[in-house]
């Protein structure tokens, strides 16, 4: 798998409007963009090979704090 997404990402940098995966040429959309998810509490993961974590950029998220974007928004409206 690693190897066919540094491909993509390969030919994407080229600006090729073609890639050749697993011996068939397809069409590149330029616009691509491949995600990987990881569940850090989510019994049975498994972490990813250090090949492929090598083509992607990690990035954290975090519940979002309801209460304090109800109370901005309603700031902004007005409501004290």
């Amino acid at each position: 798998v690693s190897q066919q997404i540094l491909t993509i990402q390969t030919a994407i940098r080229r600006n090729a409007s073609e890639v050749e995966l697993i011996g068939r040429s397809l069409k590149l959309n330029p616009s691509i963009g491949i995600f990987i998810t990881m569940n850090p509490g989510y019994i049975g993961r498994s972490n990813l090979p250090d090949n492929l974590k090598q083509l992607f950029r990690s990035i954290a998220m975090t519940k979002p704090d309801s209460e304090l974007i109800a109370q901005i928004m309603l700031y902004s409206q007005g409501f004290h």
